[in-house]
Parts: structure tokens; sequence; C-alpha cells
């Protein structure tokens, strides 16, 4: 599998607390990496790093030319008026999609995800429905690693076991935060901890079982 990510001695500090240190990861095609660690171990600032959204303090990420990156936040939000259809049009048109093929993928995804009304307002949808809304958008950037924080956010039963099975069988590489360790265990082929217990680094991965 072709390396697609890869972190060198990553190091991130809040005022006189060293969240992490030292951390060298690296993403494959194919991976499905779990992370997990207590509350305020910087797990979400690792994941906004490994996305390029923020900087590390030390060390680098090294992204393979021509991966595409795509990060799902805790929280989903939308500008009030903007439709459905209007944010997943949006989402096509910041990847690059070209405008003849974007109907398409517009209606393949938005029905991947199960909405049936593309016009109806997104910030008026419940948060279960929001939470889908947000992972669309994030899909149809057509990702090599997506990067997701506490996706089960808000999603009802239903809605988790159709995100399980979109992980399940997604093509791309997938970086996933989660307090479920029962979701994580579906998803995730490998599970990675952040804990300031842990010397150097305070990153430990453990192995689990490939389904």
């Amino acid at each position: 599998m072709a390396l697609l990510l890869n972190t060198q001695a990553i190091s991130k500090t809040y005022g006189a607390t060293a969240l992490f240190r030292n951390i060298s990861l690296s993403i494959n095609e194919g991976d499905r990496l779990g992370l997990i660690g207590p509350n305020g171990s910087g797990k979400s600032t690792l994941l906004e790093i490994l996305a390029q959204r923020r900087e590390p303090d030390t060390g680098e990420v090294v992204v393979r030319k021509g991966t595409r990156l795509a990060y799902l936040s805790q929280e989903s939000q939308f500008a009030p008026g903007e439709t459905v259809r209007a944010v997943i049009q949006r989402a096509l048109e910041r990847a690059g999609v070209p405008e003849s093929e974007r109907q398409g993928w517009e209606a393949e995804t938005l029905g991947r995800t199960g909405f049936e009304n593309f016009d109806v307002e997104a910030a008026a949808l419940s948060g279960g429905w929001r939470k889908r809304l947000a992972i669309a958008e994030v899909l149809v950037q057509d990702p090599a690693i997506l990067l997701l924080d506490e996706p089960t956010n808000h999603l009802d039963l239903a809605g988790i076991e159709w995100l399980e099975k979109l992980l399940q069988n997604a093509a791309f590489a997938s970086v996933v935060i989660s307090h479920d360790r029962y979701f994580l265990e579906n998803v995730t082929t490998s599970m990675a901890e952040l804990n300031p217990i842990y010397a150097d680094g305070l990153f430990y991965v453990p192995r689990s079982e490939e389904h």
C-alpha cells in the first residue's frame, strides 16, 4: 500500500502544557485508524494538524503529492438560508469537479446519505441530519484520506449503522476520533492512543483485529 501521509516528530504545546510531543505516524492507502485518548490529550488538535488546518510547534506533516484530504469537525454548522443542495454544490465547486459532472455527483452523494428533499434549509435540519449533510459535504470532495472528529455525535442508531457501512466499504483511508469504542471496533483496522501516561511522544498504537 502506498504511503499517503506521515508525520515527523510533531509536537504541540499550549502555554506551559505539552499536549503531545515527537509524534510520528503514517497513513497508507486503505488504513482505517481509530484515535482515542482522555479529554484534553490533544486528539482534535492532532487531527487538525493532519488536516493541515493547524501548524505543529515542531516537526512536519508530509502528504504525498496529489493526495486529497477531507476533514469533518465535531460540530456541523451551516449558513442561514443555505439549502442542502447549495451546500453540496459549493463543496463540488471547491473540489474542482467539472460543472458537467456536478449534477450526477450531487444526486449520487445525497442519495447515499439518505436525503430526499434537496431544497430544505440546512440550518433547520435536526442535529443528526446536519451531521449526515456534513458527511456528504466531505464525501463529494473524493478524498484519499477522510479525517473524522466524533462523527457519531447527534446520529441516531440508524445513522450510526449507515456510517459504519460507509466507512467499512470505503476506498479512502480514514482517521476517526470517537468516544464510542464499539463504533471504532467496527470501522477501524488499528487504534492509536494519545495519553500523557506514555513517555516520549505520548503515543501508543495497539493493533486491533482487521475487519
